[in-house]
Order: structure tokens, then C-alpha cells, then sequence
């Protein structure tokens, strides 16, 4: 279906078409909260979206910000959005790259990279505001031991339809007759919306399954309202229009196809087998950065974040 925010549907989506609500658990990481939305009890994987995490809103004070030490990654990709703020990604290939809000940071684990997220000395010289999305994409299960791989895209790269005072940035995949430039290993769409008050988004009909995540404002369904940190999942094959509340909203929509089976997940790693999470588990404790499998972020190697005994009882997850 095309972009059109002002389009009325030939049908209105239904209450039946939401497989899924979806409300976020919250996390205070020290003054900095974090909402995650998958996986969740309910749903594992929206396509092969299988981690949906809000950063913030925060708001630092002079001299602090986000320090997230070097840890390590295998069988996803990690994609990073921001709306506020700003914060220096470092990863063992050699990437070092500052990502402001608008841009994407798409980092593909594969076979396994470690990286650190930090705020910089220069943003912590005043007071500064975080916001934004973090997901991880599980890979198609031939695709999970590829080469690690980094890609940064500049906000003005990213395709931006407009119309009637609404807009759609697409951030990944395709939707909408555009494709975004980020490279990837399976169909997904990935897009942030802001909607003027009443507007409508009709999803894209080209894709298996689609979510809808209300970052602000209200979205309306049949009458009934959804607020800002709700999640919807939609049955697969119905046509999908939403509207925007009284006051707007601004949401992020993503989808793909489904994987050909369950993935399991352990702290940062994902994986299709539960005995490869076992080998990365045994990989990292180990710490040898010089032979094993994994390495430090050069620039950011004089800590990271150690499995700890707490850590080593969780039980995979599927």
C-alpha cells in the first residue's frame, strides 16, 4: 500500500486484526531508564526483530552520560536510532563512529564483535538529553557465522516521505515504494512516523509481519485508543491502517518476513543453536582477546563487562 496519511481505507482495521499488545517493562539503569518491548512473554520476534529497546527520555547532568563497557555480540544485527542526544559507538572491526539523532548505526555481529556505546568528553561539557530506539534483527540461520560488518548512514540518506503534515523516515528495508540504503540479509521494513493529529497510516501489505510501537501521542483502532509505550502486533495478511489521536503521534513500524524457526537468546547473544550461545559464553569468559574468537574495541580496551556468576544461572531463553 503507499503512503498516504490522509487516504481513507476501504475498511477499517478491526480490533481482531491485533494478534499482540505489547506493554513495555522498564528498567532504571541509574538514572536512565530503559522501556523493552521484545521480546516479551507474549511475542519473541516481530519478523526478525526479536530485541525492541527504548532508551530514555534522560537527561544528564554536566560530566555524566552513558558508559556501556565493550561486550560482545553473535548471530544478530544491532540497529541504533536516536531522537535526542548523541553517543560514540566503537566496535572490534575498527569502527568509531558518533551517531546523532536521524542517522542509523546498523552493526552486523555474525560470527561475533564486541563494541562500547559512550557519551563523549565533549557532549559532557554541558547538560544533555538522550532518546532513542535500540533493536536487534536476528539473521537467517545461514547467515549467522558471517564476517562482522558496520554501516553508518547520515540522516539525508535515509528516503523521507511527506505529506498533509505528516512524515515517514524509512530507516531499513523497504515500505512504501522506497528502500533504504542499509544493508540487509532479510526482508524488514523499519520506519519512524510522525503523524498530524487524525492521520492515517496504512502498514505496508508486502510484508509478513507487521508491529506498530507508539513513541508519543495516541493511536486510534476501531474506537479504541492506544497510548504512548504500547506495542501492537497485527495478524498476518490483513490490510492495516491506523490513525493518529487528537494531539498526533509519532510511532516507529517495522516488520518483515518470519525466520524458518524460534531463535535462542542468552544476555547479547542470539543464536538458532543453543550449543553456539554455549561456545560464546565460553569464548568471552575466557577473556583471551588475543587469540580468541573475540577482541576489545581498539580505543576501549581497558574494561568490559565480565559474565558474572548471577549472569551465568540465567537459563537460554527460546
Amino acid at each position: 500500500m503507499s503512503w498516504n496519511p490522509t487516504h481513507a481505507p476501504d475498511c477499517e482495521t478491526g480490533l481482531d486484526s491485533i494478534e499482540t499488545v505489547i506493554i513495555p517493562r522498564a528498567r532504571d539503569l541509574g538514572g536512565f531508564e530503559v522501556r523493552r518491548a521484545l521480546p516479551s512473554m507474549d511475542r519473541q520476534m516481530v519478523g526478525p526483530f526479536i530485541f525492541f529497546d527504548q532508551m530514555g527520555p534522560a537527561e544528564f547532568v554536566t560530566g555524566h552520560g552513558i558508559d556501556v563497557r565493550p561486550h560482545p555480540h553473535i548471530g544478530l544485527g544491532t540497529v541504533t536510532y536516536l531522537m535526542k542526544g548523541a553517543f560514540e559507538h566503537r566496535d572490534s572491526i575498527g569502527s568509531h563512529q558518533t551517531i546523532r539523532p536521524g542517522e542509523v548505526n546498523w552493526m552486523l555481529a555474525g560470527r561475533g564483535v564486541t563494541h562500547s556505546e559512550r557519551t563523549s568528553e565533549a557532549v559532557r561539557q554541558a547538560p544533555h538529553s538522550l532518546l532513542g530506539i535500540q533493536t536487534w534483527v536476528a539473521l537467517p540461520e545461514d547467515r549467522e557465522e558471517m564476517a562482522p560488518t558496520f554501516e553508518h548512514h547520515k540522516k539525508e540518506a535515509l528516503p523521507l516521505l511527506e505529506e498533509s503534515g505528516s512524515t515517514a523516515r524509512l530507516i531499513l528495508g523497504t515500505a512504501w515504494g522506497e528502500r533504504a540504503p542499509v544493508t540487509m540479509q532479510s526482508e524488514i521494513f523499519y520506519a519512524d512516523v510522525t503523524l498530524a493529529p487524525g492521520a492515517a497510516l496504512p502498514l505496508p501489505d508486502e510484508h509478513e509481519d507487521r508491529g506498530l510501537y507508539v513513541l508519543s501521542g495516541e493511536i486510534v483502532i476501531a474506537g479504541e485508543t492506544f497510548a504512548t509505550g504500547r506495542m501492537m502486533v497485527f495478524r498476518p495478511g490483513d490490510r492495516i491502517t491506523v490513525r493518529a489521536g487528537a494531539k498526533g503521534a509519532r510511532v516507529l513500524a517495522l516488520g518483515g518476513e518470519t525466520l524458518n524457526g524460534p531463535r535462542y537468546m542468552w544476555w547479547n547473544f542470539v543464536s538458532s543453536s543453543p550449543d553456539r550461545i554455549e561456545e560464546a559464553k565460553t569464548a568471552w569468559k575466557a577473556a583471551d582477546w588475543d587469540s580468541g574468537p573475540f577482541r576489545l574495541p581498539p580505543g576501549d580496551t581497558s574494561e568490559y563487562i565480565p559474565i558474572t556468576d548471577d549472569m551465568d544461572r540465567m537459563k537460554i531463553k527460546r
